[in-house]
């Protein structure tokens, strides 16, 4: 196995944890910041107004887009796995 080997599939498993990531972080992201405008504007600080409509917005979101992130972490997989001859050699 050369550094060059090395390095892609670090580079690959990096790539995919970032794909596989970014959806649940960006309504994450997206339904904090609703509600923080919803709270400066109505002058209501409350600190778990945030938490329930996260946690259901990425329940929601690992709901319909798990099986996507599901496939490709088990091609990531297969494609590891097919990889260890050439790599070991």
């Amino acid at each position: 196995m050369t550094e060059g080997d090395l390095i892609s599939v670090a580079q690959n498993a990096l790539t995919l944890a970032i794909t596989a990531s970014a959806p649940i972080l960006i309504v994450s992201l997206v339904i904090g910041l609703l509600i923080s405008i919803f709270q400066a504007t109505t002058q209501i600080n409350d600190q778990s107004m945030v938490f329930v409509p996260k946690i259901i917005g990425v329940l929601v979101t690992i709901l319909v887009i798990g099986p996507w992130m599901m496939n490709m972490l088990v091609d990531f997989t297969n494609n590891l796995f097919m990889q260890i001859n050439t790599l070991v050699k």
